[in-house]
């Protein structure tokens, strides 16, 4: 193993994550002088990110000071700690205990659950009721069991699993769900608390297979023609550790076991000078409501970030399926449960793509024509949660605007149906199965930088000018601009009756025309939430109320749902709560969240996997620019593909 003075020598910035030498090196430390015992299982070893102003006063060749922060639970008394340990000084800086918190699940607990749960004789029991006598054919998947008061579970670390049955090993078990049939486990002992039974419901009769190699009724397509994407010359991009050069960006990347993919300190050239437009940028939590009534599904509702970490669930990406072209790949580095190494090879994808027209003018009169084509560099990672799927995509453009796009698939959750049976609480997908009614609830913590970091919030919305002497033709509307002066202020829905719309400026910079710099956010598809203000839910994830909040910078203000979402019933670790502190954010080192939600009545098409659902925001420049900043793109040369008519032009003017 290297000595952290060797380690240390590698690393070239204060946010580059922690190697698999530091991770082990900062179990090892912990372990040996906190004298952990067996029991000790690490939730997350990870970087300890530093203070602000370290990271952006640092200059090439400074010392640095590496940290990394850790989960710890002990299985025997079920507690949990915090650690802060220097991997510089080898020494544990804080340790701290945790009351009444339950961490995010370890990857090890997944198959621990499946193998206690289908060797009991009560779910045996359980499953001959329903006429199955081989659990071998029997999946069971690991459910948040949330917070509803149960007396005999406070205190306890507890899944709760859902089950289905294959007909045969190759079957696709989630088409046979055992609906109703619930195992509740204590994790930290590894027990069986009770076996949940709401009733036998028929298993549905129809098979659901997705590989052609399975599934007679599947004919490939045959007159697909080969697809090309070549660069020639190589990528126009530069990596260094996890710093990203492209075009007149300047990216750092970073990755969680929680977040996943984590954007740092993101700069854009502008004549000659570097411009931050963000110091971090992650998804901060996403919420999975179901809307079933049914004892059998009315407890579900996942936070996959805070409970399950979609980052440590992330895949491996492979050339030609995840990502085509010219691809660099980035493993992602955690800790195992026992303070190893948890590595996923190729866990984000970095390329460039084709993005259709950048800007085009033709002159009528002279049929002089001039249009350019736009580039932008993709950032992206997918993650397995249990059935779904999700891709987590950043795009960066030649006109400075960024854009984040979630990609959801996978297949669906799903319940069983008695035939004939109907319900307004989901859609019936196949024979005798139905997924519920549900919401999928993305919330981005996008730590603002533009031009620097004191920022304020501006909100746009649109009047129509009243009849009078200066508006005959009725045709008047403009728009009126608020500044959020503080946090409740800026607690705030989508509007689409005046247009709604957000700035994020920095009133210390202005532009040619001598206005605030800014970054617009602008929202993409969006619902609102549809749970009673009084439901278990709403009060472990108020924050999903609202589309934006603004906040003051808060190092300890990490995600929307708290630190532990984990079982929590609700309380001052959560965005909704951190607002009522009603900071100033006028000018201020500010954090914006936004929510985003698809709204998922469920169609057959979803089923047996879901196609691609696409849902995001962008964030545009605003009077960040002295005008386009796309005008200096070269005339792309003109293709002479048999498509072409006039191939005598080199270049498209």
């Amino acid at each position: 193993m290297e000595t952290q003075e060797q380690v240390l020598k590698k690393v070239a910035h204060p946010l580059e994550p922690l190697t698999g030498e530091e991770i082990t090196r900062a179990a090892a430390i912990v372990k040996a002088q906190k004298n952990l015992n067996e029991s000790a299982r690490f939730e997350q070893i990870g970087l300890h990110e530093p203070p602000k102003d370290v990271v952006l006063n640092f200059k090439e060749g400074d010392p640095i000071n590496r940290e990394a922060f850790a989960i710890i639970i002990n299985r025997t008394d079920s507690t949990t700690h915090e650690a802060v340990i220097s991997l510089t000084n080898e020494e544990v800086i804080s340790f701290k205990h945790v009351p009444g918190v339950q961490p995010s699940f370890l990857l090890e607990e997944y198959s621990e659950l499946e193998a206690l749960v289908k060797s009991h004789p009560d779910f045996h029991a359980a499953l001959k009721k329903r006429g199955i006598e081989d659990p071998n054919l029997v999946m069971v998947d690991p459910w948040s069991v949330g917070y509803f008061g149960i007396e005999e579970d406070e205190g306890r670390r507890l899944l709760r699993a859902l089950c289905f049955v294959k007909e045969y090993p190759e079957d696709n078990a989630y088409a046979h769900p055992l609906t109703g049939l619930l195992p509740v486990v204590d994790m930290n002992k590894m027990e069986i608390v009770r076996i949940e039974d709401h009733g036998v419901q028929p298993i549905a009769p129809k098979n659901a297979l997705y590989k052609p190699e399975l599934n007679d009724e599947i004919n490939v397509r045959t007159d697909l023609k080969p697809l090309e994407i070549v660069q020639p010359e190589g990528p126009s991009y530069t990596v260094e550790g996890h710093n990203i050069k492209w075009q007149k960006w300047d990216i750092r990347i970073g990755y969680t076991a929680r977040e996943g993919l984590v954007l740092h300190t993101v700069d854009y050239e502008d004549k000659g000078k570097k411009r931050p437009v963000l110091y971090r940028a992650a998804l901060s939590e996403m919420v999975v409501p179901y809307g079933d009534t049914d004892p059998a599904h009315n407890w579900q509702c996942a936070f996959d970030a805070g409970e399950y970490g979609i980052g440590q669930l992330a895949n491996s990406l492979e050339l030609g399926c995840d990502c085509v072209g010219n691809i660099h790949y980035f493993d992602a580095v955690m800790a195992d449960s026992q303070g190893g190494v948890h590595r996923i090879p190729n866990a984000v994808c970095l390329h460039e793509e084709d993005a259709g027209i950048a800007w085009k003018h033709t002159d009528w009169r002279t049929e002089d024509v001039e249009v350019r084509r736009s580039r932008r560099l993709v950032i992206s990672f997918f993650t397995t949660v249990a059935n779904y799927d999700y891709g987590f995509f950043w795009y960066f453009y030649t006109d400075g605007r960024i854009e984040h796009e979630a990609k959801l698939t996978g297949i669906l959750n799903v319940g069983a149906l008695g035939e004939g049976v109907k319900t307004r609480y989901g859609s019936e997908v196949a024979p005798q199965v139905f997924a519920p009614i549900h919401q999928h609830i993305f919330n981005y913590r996008i730590d603002t930088h533009i031009d620097g970091q004191k920022n304020s919030v501006q909100e746009t919305n649109t009047v129509a000018t009243r009849p009078d002497e200066n508006n005959p033709n009725l045709n008047g509307f403009y728009h009126e601009t608020t500044t959020f002066k503080t946090e409740l202020e800026a607690q705030r829905k989508m509007n689409l009756e005046t247009g709604r719309g957000w700035k994020i400026i920095n009133p210390n910079s202005k532009n040619f025309i001598d206005q605030p710099v800014a970054y617009e956010l602008v929202p993409g598809e969006n619902a609102s939430p549809f749970l009673n203000e009084e439901s278990s839910i709403m009060k472990r994830a108020g924050f999903i109320k609202n589309h934006l909040h603004v906040t003051q910078f808060d190092s300890d203000q990490m995600y929307a749902s708290g630190k532990y979402p984990n079982q929590n019933k609700g309380g001052s670790d959560s965005l909704e709560h951190y607002v009522k502190a009603n900071r100033s954010i006028d000018n201020e080192d500010i954090v914006v969240w936004y929510n985003m939600s698809v709204h998922h009545i469920v169609r057959p098409e979803d089923w047996p996997v879901m196609p691609v659902h696409h849902i995001g925001f962008k964030l545009k420049p605003h009077g960040f620019f002295d005008g386009n900043p796309a005008l200096d793109l070269p005339r792309s040369i003109k293709s002479e593909s048999k498509s072409c008519s006039n191939t005598e032009s080199k270049s498209c003017h």
